[in-house]
């Protein structure tokens, strides 16, 4: 039987962490095929086919896909599942809004946020926010999961195509509909791939502040920017930049954590860190247990003189 991985993608480029769920699925030895579902989405088919592992690309194109609603990827999913002993994708907001709806229509179990695949269908993962780690087997006719992308390396590209195979879109669930959406456009490095990222804190004050302080040093370091849920909450930040159990996991070389407290929800997102600098006012503060490096100071002061430092050099 053949792993199938669930492909995110922004319309122009697949997501990195295509790449690594294509690694995780090694542990099978079986074929691996990858879904692209979208409209006017042929260059990323071309770009799955090109990853080394990838034996078919499916792709199934439509113009209601050019939004994708979970209900209309989860049933094409469902349409093909009995192809395969292995569903899987990369942890995300897309694989967690998708693959959950998928498993109910097959019903089967899904595992979700998988650090480590172990022989008879056995998965460690991460609850109570990563401080216990707990084995899980499945029984199901089809294992159904989402892996921690950063625990697992990107697969090569290389020259020979796989097979692209064009398969016919299901007529729409119509359930929902799609309105509309806000995009944040922005010249730094993507956060979920970025080697450096420089995250604020709710101690910021505001979204003005946080974008004053933080964008000049992300600037000179070529560095994305994160957020704790609590600035997010608050309205200092976008969404779409939140690190943390609830938001984005990151692994980067480099973790400027900049008035973050270190809550659990928000280390979990970014303990996997080559190397974390916390910068807090609060000796006491958790983050500084974590740390690879600490400083103890304002960081209205601090900030503009590393960045200041860093233009000097």
């Amino acid at each position: 039987m053949k792993t199938l991985i669930l492909a995110e993608h922004n319309g122009e480029a697949l997501n990195a962490s295509v790449y690594q769920a294509v690694t995780a699925a090694q542990f099978w030895n079986a074929p691996v095929e990858i879904l692209v579902t979208g409209n006017n989405t042929d260059s990323i088919a071309q770009q799955a086919a090109l990853i080394a592992g990838v034996a078919r690309v499916i792709h199934v194109k439509a113009e209601y896909l050019a939004h994708p609603l979970a209900e209309d990827v989860a049933q094409i999913i469902v349409d093909i599942a009995n192809e395969y002993a292995v569903i899987l994708a990369a942890h995300s907001s897309y694989s967690r809004n998708i693959l959950p709806r998928a498993a109910a229509l097959l019903d089967i179990a899904m595992i979700s946020d998988v650090l480590e695949i172990q022989p008879n269908n056995t998965y460690v993962r991460a609850i109570y926010a990563g401080n216990i780690h707990t084995s899980i087997q499945s029984t199901d006719r089809i294992q159904l999961i989402t892996i921690h992308s950063s625990n697992y390396s990107a697969a090569d590209i290389i020259t020979n195509h796989a097979e692209v195979a064009v398969f016919q879109a299901p007529a729409p669930q119509q359930k929902s509909r799609w309105i509309s959406e806000t995009r944040t456009l922005s010249d730094r490095p993507a956060l979920s791939t970025a080697k450096v990222v420089i995250s604020g804190g709710r101690s910021l004050g505001s979204a003005e502040t946080f974008e004053q302080v933080l964008s000049p040093l992300a600037a000179r370091l070529n560095a994305a920017l994160g957020a704790t849920r609590a600035a997010v909450d608050a309205g200092y930040a976008p969404n779409d930049i939140q690190v943390g159990q609830t938001g984005v996991t990151v692994a980067p070389d480099l973790y400027i954590a900049v008035g973050v407290s270190g809550a659990t929800q928000h280390t979990y997102g970014m303990k996997d860190s080559k190397v974390v600098v916390a910068i807090n006012q609060d000796p006491d503060a958790p983050i500084f247990q974590i740390a690879d490096y600490g400083l103890v100071a304002d960081l209205f002061e601090a900030i503009p003189e590393l960045t200041a430092a860093i233009q000097k050099n």
